[in-house]
């Protein structure tokens, strides 16, 4: 067996495991601790569309998440539309945001980019907050917005078990991953990468880094927002400061800056690491300490910048390779030129 048809051997093994997941998990609350971690692996994925490949670093995209969950919500609410529909136009919404705020915002750089980014996500947060009508449309300012309960079904985004939403979080994580494999291995993908690490010597070969890393801001606040739906339909109540506030979208940069910035599996592997974390501790300890999560998100981020810079991603991806080659049996030499090939061509 060749190195390839082992790669694509496990990663078939894997799909076919996660897909078949709730044949043997019956258990509603661990079913749903697994519906949060895909949730949480895919925002954080759309986020490294930008956040990792362009080489900055954002810290205020539950506004999009926000944007997603209010647009589709009201346009069910106020008339009718099935929430599929008020996700796409929630992800076109926040997509528009996103050009917007990163049109200023991008000529910026280091911790600018992120007060920036910290502003504009927190300043919208707080006009929702103490906004109960907008125009036609009612916000219901703090008090948020409940989904009433109606037929489950498909078009209504609505089920009876938890099932459907775990394959249909699963089924977009799956497509954001081989979306974000694509653009890795695509001339916008190098021009991303190019941008993010050296700039100016970027724009001196002629590539437009302003214009790529707004294409990746509005695909990134468009994935994101279709997250923002599914929230909305998962859990049929949210509100501005517990969907909208900094603590989600630091959270997404902890799984993010942990796992790995700016590679495929980091959000994945950020997410499996932080995501039982923080629901043990708001299980066990949220009354006693609220916020404790992010205090060990802070600790175990610590760590890893100290001694795994590059993220867990990094360390997993060194064993994987030793295993890989004592199964495939490939000399140890063979494998260090070619990562030596790869380093060059790089």
């Amino acid at each position: 067996m060749s190195r390839k048809q082992l790669d694509r051997t496990l990663l078939v093994l894997a799909g076919l495991a996660a897909f078949a997941l709730p044949l043997v998990v019956k258990s509603p609350t661990y079913l749903q601790i697994l519906i949060l971690l895909f949730f949480y692996a895919y925002l954080t994925t759309a986020w490294n569309l930008v956040g990792g490949f362009a080489g900055v670093l954002p810290l205020g995209h539950s506004l999009f998440v926000g944007i997603g969950a209010y647009t589709s919500t009201i346009l069910t609410l106020q008339y009718g539309i099935s929430p599929w529909i008020g996700m796409l136009a929630g992800g076109l919404l926040a997509a528009l945001f996103g050009v917007i705020i990163g049109l200023p915002t991008f000529r910026m750089r280091g911790a600018y980019f992120c007060l920036c980014t910290i502003a504009f996500a927190e300043g919208i947060r707080v006009m929702v907050e103490n906004i109960d009508n907008l125009g036609p449309l009612h916000i219901n300012g703090p008090r948020g917005l409940l989904i009433p309960l109606k037929d489950a079904s498909f078009w209504n985004y609505q089920f009876m078990s938890k099932e459907p939403y775990y394959y249909i979080i699963l089924t977009l994580l799956v497509l954001v991953l081989a979306l974000t494999w694509c653009i890795s291995r695509s001339k916008i993908g190098y021009y991303l990468a190019a941008g993010g690490e050296e700039p100016e010597a970027a724009a001196a070969l002629g590539i437009n880094v302003a214009n790529c890393k707004l294409l990746s801001m509005a695909l990134s606040c468009f994935l994101t927002a279709l997250a923002g739906t599914f929230y909305a339909q998962l859990m049929l109540y949210f509100y501005p400061k517990g969907l909208m506030g900094l603590d989600l979208s630091f959270e997404i940069a902890f799984i993010a800056l942990i796992g790995g910035r700016g590679t495929i599996a980091g959000p994945v592997i950020g997410a499996l690491v932080l995501r039982p974390v923080n629901e043990f501790t708001r299980i066990y300890l949220s009354d006693m300490l609220p916020g404790l999560h992010l205090v060990i998100f802070g600790l175990i981020l610590i760590l890893v910048m100290l001694y795994k810079p590059q993220g867990l991603t990094a360390p997993l991806a060194a064993v994987y390779d030793r295993l890989a080659r004592k199964i495939t049996r490939e000399p140890e030499a063979a494998g260090v030129a070619t990562e030596a090939v790869k380093g060059a061509a790089q």
